[in-house]
């Protein structure tokens, strides 16, 4: 499946359009390396790697230094007891070496939870990707709407002033032309309506692509999709990055109730300490006796931390970590039916759509059909206007349910490749640049010991969009053949001139 995916758009990149056409691989390109949920969500999954070091860092060794001088102005001693001067400095070394198991699994848990971040990562990547797939159809969906629209207006236009022209000379009456009056104003009105709608489908796909959508072409095939509900549920239970990523969550708590736990426990460790003493000339001035005036001190030592009472806290905390853990469990489960329920109902969106675009297709042939002989039938008589503006209204109609069906059709596909775990970065195959690898700073920084790499100063990676134009409902794209107003809509069955006459 991911092999097929991955060609489905490297075929798309070959037999696209012209140059400066766009096709949905560019866009999902410019998505992956532009969209700002995506990299703030590769940003967050860089700080989650930083809880690894952090927890290591619990069980390594601490270095510390101190020293100051102190000058004493009132003494109530002689000048050996108390002199006027001392100097001090101290350098020490503390190693850890039992803390219950509070370090081990603080680092598993962080390290368990580094993996779900990456799959979180993963689904935010095929989350985005939906919603370009479903922006991109959008806008074609709208652009053929509008089209139709601006087609029936037009249509409707010559319709009435048909319809006049025969009020003149007898042959309609005035109710005819009111018929043809309303339905032409609704049609501009609805034309209004699409048109808006073009306008915030167009902002839309600014939003997640970041650039403006221009001269789209038509989305490639998808891949052969599961024939059964059932064989899609099974591989999204196997490869659902998000359903992943819960279970993974749901693993760690487990290390959490034992760090919990682990505050109960002795723990011992081994402290190191070098002492620096100077008096300054001041231990025993104006004695004539010959004293030293610095002195130096090494020390070491075994500690031991034993617990007895601590008001209560040990057993909150463990309370609280056995409670997030149910917490994980629970929504290891809500995360588990989510995707069962995504899937199939994407599944069903999907099948339902393939089968609304045959009887759409079926409906568009037959209406076009019905229009023809409706208006051949009005020039000699046997139909009325209204009967023709009927006829032009659920042509319309059929239309514009084909082109929502085969939107819906793609964007549902997409979404259960999604939910099955197929619509990620490594499926797609995307130009542009090496893929965002979220191990490379884990590896970068999991064993750091450096109290002063602070590593990169965060910056602006996408870019705003204020400076892309404000978006119109102008149309990119012919509409295709079967959409077409190909009817015969000659002079003759338009008004009427081969009716019989009384």
């Amino acid at each position: 499946m991911r092999v097929r995916l991955s060609l489905f758009l490297s075929v798309a990149a070959l037999v696209g359009g012209p140059a400066s056409a766009e096709t949905l691989r560019d866009a999902l390109a410019k998505a992956y390396q532009n969209n700002p949920t995506l990299t703030a969500q590769r940003a967050a999954q860089r700080a989650n790697d930083e809880n690894v070091p952090i927890a290591r860092a619990g069980g390594r060794p601490t270095v510390s230094v101190s020293g100051g001088v102190n000058e004493n102005l009132i003494r109530s001693g002689n000048n050996f007891t108390t002199p006027e001067r001392l100097a001090q400095g101290n350098a020490s070394v503390t190693l850890p070496l039992y803390q219950g198991g509070r370090v081990r699994n603080g680092v598993r848990a962080a390290e368990i939870r580094v993996d779900a971040g990456a799959a979180n990562l993963r689904g935010v990547e095929a989350s985005t990707f939906t919603d370009v797939v479903s922006a991109y159809n959008n806008v074609l969906r709208d652009e053929a709407i509008v089209s139709l629209n601006r087609q029936n207006v037009r249509v409707l236009e010559t319709n009435l002033r048909a319809s006049r022209d025969r009020f003149e000379v007898g042959d309609l009456t005035r109710t005819d032309v009111a018929q043809s009056e309303a339905r032409l104003s609704l049609a501009r009105a609805q034309l209004q309506t699409v048109q808006a709608n073009l306008i915030a489908s167009r902002e839309n796909y600014v939003r997640l692509v970041g650039t403006a959508p221009d001269a789209l072409e038509a989305p490639p095939p998808l891949p052969a999709l599961p024939t059964a509900p059932d064989t899609a549920v099974e591989v999204a239970l196997r490869d659902n990055p998000t359903l992943y990523a819960a279970r993974r969550v749901r693993e760690a708590t487990d290390y959490d109730v034992r760090v919990a736990r682990a505050g109960r426990l002795p723990q011992v460790g081994v402290t190191a300490g070098q002492n620096y003493l100077n008096y300054l000339g001041s231990l025993g001035a104006g004695t004539g006796l010959g004293v030293g005036q610095t002195g130096t001190s090494t020390a070491i030592g075994l500690s031991l931390s034993l617990p007895i009472f601590q008001g209560g806290l040990p057993a909150a905390r463990i309370r609280q970590a056995q409670e997030l853990r149910g917490q994980a469990i629970e929504q290891a489960t809500a995360a588990e039916r989510q995707v069962v329920a995504t899937t199939r109902s994407a599944f069903a969106i999907w099948r339902s759509s393939q089968e609304v675009i045959k009887s759409a297709e079926a409906a568009v042939s037959a209406n076009k059909l019905s229009l023809e002989g409706v208006r051949a039938e009005n020039s000699v008589g046997t139909r009325t206007i209204l009967d023709i503006l009927n006829a032009e209204q659920e042509l319309l109609n059929s239309q514009v349910t084909l082109v929502t069906a085969r939107r819906d059709a793609y964007v549902a596909g997409f979404a259960l490749l999604a939910a099955m775990g197929h619509a990620e970065a490594d499926d797609l195959g995307l130009d542009g640049g090496p893929l965002y690898d979220p191990t490379t700073h884990y590896r970068a920084v999991r064993n750091s010991i450096s109290d002063f790499n602070s590593g990169r100063r965060a910056d602006p990676v996408a870019p705003g969009t204020t400076q892309i134009p404000a978006q119109d409902a102008s149309v990119t794209r012919p509409l295709e053949p079967m959409l077409e107003s190909d009817v015969d809509r000659t002079p003759a069955l338009t008004t009427g001139v081969d009716r019989p006459r009384p």
